[in-house]
């Protein structure tokens, strides 16, 4: 938890500008026609944004532990300039972080993970972690993005799917996650 208030906002911005300043301009096209956010748009932009672009960014990231995150807020900066903002809270030694997106009377919950060499599938229990999460806020969705950093992996646009998911307390939420069987062979 970043102590001091004033820098809640500015400390991530700082870390992600490499990220933000290299992204693409993005059309808003996760709007609906009412000017309201669509989860499934946002979804489908971050997805193509992902495979695109994500492995390239994280290279160049100067916080390669942290690079996903970053290149998740960065994206999500975007449409938080269009009028929303970002809510944050920094599980420090987990290897994940939640997102609050707010868009007007819009939320979306997302719960992100990092999956490195050596460590089991983080689905189950990170649904777990979401489902409280989502609790908390009073949310029936969320996503769950799991960024596979494992090594020997086939390249980012081949193993990445959204798959619809239930948490333990019957919360519909998507998950965001590598393939199975991605290896390189």
């Amino acid at each position: 938890m970043i102590a001091n208030p004033i820098y809640s906002e500015v400390i991530p911005r700082s870390l992600a500008t490499s990220a933000i300043a290299s992204l693409p301009q993005i059309q808003p096209t996760w709007l609906s026609p009412e000017g309201r956010l669509d989860e499934r748009r946002l979804l489908d932009a971050f997805l193509t944004f992902w495979r695109q672009h994500g492995e390239p960014i994280m290279s160049t990231a100067p916080y390669h532990e942290i690079a996903p995150h970053l290149v998740m807020m960065a994206f999500l900066h975007r449409v938080a300039n269009g009028g929303g903002t970002i809510e944050r809270e920094y599980a420090i030694g987990s290897g994940r972080m939640d997102l609050l997106v707010r868009y007007g009377v819009d939320r979306l919950a997302i719960e992100l993970k990092v999956w490195r060499d050596g460590e089991s599938d983080p689905r189950g229990e990170r649904l777990t972690q979401l489902d409280r999460y989502l609790a908390g806020l009073g949310l029936e969705t969320g996503w769950l993005v799991i960024f596979d950093r494992r090594s020997g992996l086939r390249r980012l646009a081949e193993r990445t799917e959204a798959e619809a998911a239930v948490t333990p307390g019957g919360r519909a939420v998507t998950v965001v996650r590598p393939l199975a069987g991605v290896s390189t062979e």
